[in-house]
């Protein structure tokens, strides 16, 4: 029996943008995955052997619900039990920002994986720049719409402070689209998108 449909996936625009990227049939790790729906979506649409780890247990039900084979666990420490090179792709989506040690879970995800697909929020954006110039306090708007003491974020990366970080650790990026509402942005990205999403590989 099919898999129900999943309505919002491509209302997102960097879910949009991952489901183009990952061929039918891949291996899939999705970190963070929440509720499922993007692995929902592959399995339905992709036909892809997908996996999930997500960290709370509400959402880790609900993606079950769905079909989706998720576990709850940290990412930080889960990857460690993949052995090398188990997916085609592993997929972190708007979470890098959140975790401890950024470094050792992209090391780790393209130890596990021969892709790994990074989105997250560009802090360089030019209303993240004004807001601080301006108010003279953290940037607080759209894009970041938490307080300093309430946010989620523990690391705040730019477009340029990824690319240096993928050049630094001889990374190959195979592809990179940055995003801005619903559009894509193509002059500068550390400006004017407001998310980026890389496609990087193992050596």
């Amino acid at each position: 029996m099919k898999r129900p449909f999943v309505q919002n996936v491509l209302s997102r625009l960097d879910y949009k943008i991952i489901t183009a990227i990952i061929p039918p049939g891949s291996r899939v790790l999705d970190l963070g995955c929440g509720d499922g729906e993007l692995i929902a979506w592959l399995m339905e649409h992709k036909d892809v052997d997908a996996r999930g780890v997500e960290l709370l247990p509400d959402l880790v039900q609900a993606a079950i619900a769905r079909g989706a084979s998720v576990y709850q666990g940290d990412i930080e420490t889960s990857l460690n039990d993949y052995p090398d090179q188990a997916f085609d792709y592993v997929i972190l989506s708007q979470t890098l920002q959140q975790t401890r040690h950024p470094l050792q879970v992209l090391r780790n995800m393209l130890r596990v994986g021969k892709r790994a697909i990074v989105a997250f929020p560009n802090f360089g954006h030019y209303s993240v720049r004004l807001a601080h110039l301006f108010s003279g306090r953290a940037p607080r708007n759209r894009l970041f719409p938490y307080d300093w003491y309430d946010s989620p974020n523990l690391h705040f990366l730019t477009v340029d402070d990824f690319e240096t970080l993928c050049a630094k650790e001889n990374w190959p990026v195979e592809r990179t689209i940055f995003l801005a509402g619903q559009r894509e942005v193509e002059r500068l990205p550390n400006l004017m998108a407001e998310v980026a999403v890389f496609v990087i590989t193992s050596r």
